[in-house]
């Protein structure tokens, strides 16, 4: 069951990761305005090399509270009240379940509302710094525990997970479901260029479940849209669309070269010719129903039963996604798509330091598997 109002268009416009610039409270008016509105924010998502390492929670929440009273002011009440997400974050200090209500009390407090419409666990429990000394016990089930008693008590309308596989999914919907808590959705990694590593497992399971699939990086960072496919120099014309957040900042170099060799193709991992078959399948699918390469590559992980967060950095990439909804590609279009990214011989795992599985945690790199 569909419990997100503003999700029943199955598109998430953006996230929210770091800071403000001159633009940003004019897009986000024009989201709010939309009907069709959720912010994904998190309490370590800042700016500062501090939330990287655990301090100064909340940079986000507290930007996301600001610009949605100041869009509240200049468009008023809307229809459908645009939903806000947040997120706890396992460290090695959070080993009770009151750790997740107090984070989620600070979390009511930084984003100023009563309730957070859905408060998620950012990731299993990996960050273990200690474990070389044998410090490696998991907490997830009494973080489970913290989320029922968030739900319970009235501060949250919803609780999900992030980059949970299929079983530690049906794991913890068991666990909530003991004390009458329904787990409402799951945040993975998921894209046409995605859907290895269990990444579609987890679709199916959750599917399967009731659980809704958050799908983050729907268009691999950008290549889903043709921006790094020197093939493709009217890309800003097929989709205008790219994974970033609301402000998310420049591509490092290294980002830049791994997409690169992505779309190229280097000649070992990738073929040469990168995604290019891919891409002009999309554009022929694309052409054919008056809709963007960006717009098909969404409408994808729609059609798979997963809701999409593409991001948006301006109002025309705003626009561009909510063409992305009220349709659906066909079942031949499905294979046609599918066929053709299996042909490639990879799936996409990120770039640079931004990886589908694995996240820095201050100390260093924590991984995960979907499973």
């Amino acid at each position: 069951m569909l419990i997100f109002p503003s999700l029943s268009h199955g598109l998430v416009l953006f996230a929210v990761f770091s800071l403000e610039n001159d633009d940003l409270q004019e897009l986000v008016n024009e989201a709010y305005g939309s009907n069709a509105a959720f912010f994904d924010t998190a309490e370590r998502y800042g700016s500062h090399i501090k939330t990287a390492i655990g301090l100064g929670y909340g940079e986000t929440e507290r930007l996301t509270r600001k610009l949605l009273a100041q869009a509240k002011e200049v468009k008023g009440e809307r229809p459908v009240a645009p939903c806000v997400a947040s997120k706890f974050t396992p460290l090695p200090w959070r080993r009770t379940a009151q750790s997740v209500v107090d984070a989620c009390e600070q979390s009511r407090l930084n984003l100023g509302v009563d309730q957070i419409d859905l408060y998620q666990i950012h990731m299993p429990d990996i960050v273990k710094p200690f474990r070389f000394l044998g410090q490696d016990e998991v907490y997830d089930e009494i973080y489970w525990d913290g989320l029922a008693e968030c739900y319970l008590r009235g501060m949250v309308k919803n609780v999900g997970v992030c980059n949970y596989g299929p079983t530690l999914a049906a794991k913890c919907q068991e666990a909530l479901a003991r004390r009458g808590v329904p787990l409402a959705s799951n945040q993975i990694a998921y894209s046409l260029l995605g859907r290895h590593n269990g990444a579609q497992e987890t679709v199916d399971k959750c599917n399967e479940l009731g659980i809704k699939v958050l799908a983050y990086y729907p268009f691999a960072m950008g290549l889903l849209t043709g921006k790094y496919s020197p093939n493709m120099a009217n890309a800003a014309v097929l989709g205008q669309s790219s994974d970033s957040s609301l402000l998310q900042f420049q591509k490092t170099e290294l980002e830049k070269r791994d997409l690169e060799r992505y779309a190229k193709g280097d000649g070992i991992v990738v073929p040469e010719g990168g995604i290019s078959p891919l891409l002009e399948t999309m554009t022929t699918i694309a052409e054919s129903r008056g809709k963007t390469v960006a717009q098909v590559a969404l409408n994808y992980v729609i059609s798979k039963g997963a809701i999409p967060i593409p991001g948006c950095r301006t109002i025309s990439q705003l626009k561009d996604n909510l063409g992305a909804m009220g349709w659906r590609l066909s079942e031949t279009e499905i294979a046609m798509l599918e066929l053709q990214a299996d042909k490639l011989g990879f799936g996409f795992d990120g770039a640079g330091f931004k990886r589908t599985s694995e996240k820095f945690v201050g100390y260093g790199i924590e991984k995960w598997r979907l499973d």
